[in-house]
């Protein structure tokens, strides 16, 4: 593997961390600290200062961790983007592997960006919205997240999974 491989499959990992890492804090952290603090008026400090970087670094991860592992795909020498994105194995077995965990992160960064952050916008303030389509909004920015929580953990273990799996062929 060239230094260049090994750089990127850094900033992937390094990335994903961050991705991931921000996924489960505004799960099981923010979430249930906001309900308190909205609860005894102190919200406002995470809504206005917390929550809108956190986001940020949360959409940019997304967008660091899918575009590396793509270029990861394009460049190592035993992979193959699109087989990965096919399931095709028949040129190599980890290309299946790993393509499950792209799919997933696929869907993942999806949620992120169409679902998440247009309606995090909505809850935050960020963009005018009645109090009706704030409520609407925060219910779709939750379940997009709890289920990207959900896919995160066969995600990971698909894309990490293809090196170790025993050859079935």
């Amino acid at each position: 593997m060239g230094f260049e491989l090994i750089v990127v499959r850094w900033l992937h990992v390094l990335a994903g961390i961050a991705w991931i890492g921000l996924l489960y804090y505004f799960n099981f952290v923010q979430g249930p600290a906001l309900a308190k603090a909205k609860a005894d008026g102190t919200a406002a400090g995470i809504t206005t200062h917390v929550a809108p970087r956190a986001l940020l670094w949360f959409r940019w991860a997304a967008v660091v961790t899918w575009v590396t592992g793509a270029v990861y795909l394009m460049r190592a020498p035993s992979l193959s983007f699109v087989d990965a994105f096919l399931l095709n194995a028949s040129a190599n077995p980890q290309n299946a592997t790993i393509g499950m965990g792209a799919w997933l992160g696929t869907i993942m960064i999806f949620n992120v960006w169409v679902l998440i952050w247009p309606n995090q916008k909505k809850v935050l303030g960020l963009v005018k919205a009645e109090d009706a389509e704030k409520a609407k909004a925060a219910r779709v920015a939750f379940l997009a997240s709890r289920t990207n929580t959900m896919l995160s953990i066969p995600m990971v273990f698909f894309m990490v999974a293809g090196p170790h799996l025993p050859r079935l062929a």
